[in-house]
């Protein structure tokens, strides 16, 4: 029943670079947290999660992309890990680093990450999409970098694929929806247009919560007309009210 944490590699005391290091604090931390959660209530579950901004491009230099840090997405992957869940983490580019304990992929473009997640979820209990995927994709991406001459440019713009709505897994299936305008309503809109079992709704435009901050203000949504307003909170513990949400329905007789 032990767990070993490293050794890493990396520089060692000795001046040479090999196997020896101590593992990070953030390694060590992780890997405790996932053995004494081991037998929490998502244990033997699967819990496919999607985080960060995806990057569409236009050159190969530029891309259409968003804001999303990626910060809800880990706290969910990091929050569902600690209850004991197997986790599959389908991360868009973030800063944030990768969540010991946690199988990491990794996916630049919507397109990826919609081929990430159909192999993901073949098996999986619960989808949670977290990530901010672009809307729209340059229809003919330059194969050279595009020059600046002073003159206007115009970009062709196409959908990218719609993730959620085209993933008809047997599983629960979590949305997010980020708006700037009739928060509810517009989140209610797309739980029902993607026939979700929850949607997570914030508003970005609110200074101490949403993008790049360290705690969020949410709206859990569900298709009987139930609305749970939470208060600002650190995003690790809106993953918990969300889990508790995802346990139940997880457990729930049918599924």
């Amino acid at each position: 029943g032990a767990e070993v944490v490293g050794p890493n590699t990396g520089y060692l005391a000795s001046g040479l670079s090999g196997v020896g290091r101590l593992a990070d604090t953030a390694e060590i931390i992780g890997v405790t947290r996932a053995a004494l959660g081991k037998n929490g209530d998502l244990a033997g579950r699967r819990i496919v999660v999607t985080a960060g901004g995806t990057q569409e491009p236009i050159d190969p230099v530029r891309v259409i992309t968003n804001r999303s840090s990626g910060k809800m997405g880990f706290a969910l992957a990091e929050a569902a890990r600690d209850r004991g869940a197997s986790v599959t983490l389908i991360a868009a580019p973030s800063a944030q680093p990768p969540p010991a304990g946690v199988d990491l992929v990794r996916a630049v473009t919507a397109r990826e990450m919609a081929a990430a997640v159909a192999a993901a979820v073949t098996d999986a209990d619960a989808l949670i999409m977290a990530a901010a995927v672009a809307d729209f994709e340059s229809a003919a991406p330059a194969d050279r970098k595009i020059k600046k001459t002073g003159a206007p440019l115009s970009i062709d713009l196409a959908p990218t694929p719609d993730i959620l709505a085209e993933t008809d897994a047997a599983c629960v299936r979590v949305g997010f929806a980020a708006e700037s305008a009739d928060l509810v309503a517009n989140a209610r809109k797309k739980l029902e247009a993607k026939r979700l079992d929850l949607i997570v709704a914030n508003d970005i435009t609110a200074a101490d919560a949403g993008f790049s901050s360290e705690s969020n203000r949410i709206v859990i949504i569900d298709p009987n007309g139930g609305e749970d307003a939470l208060p600002l909170m650190p995003k690790y513990d809106c993953a918990g009210r969300i889990l508790d949400r995802v346990a139940k329905l997880i457990a729930a007789p049918g599924r």
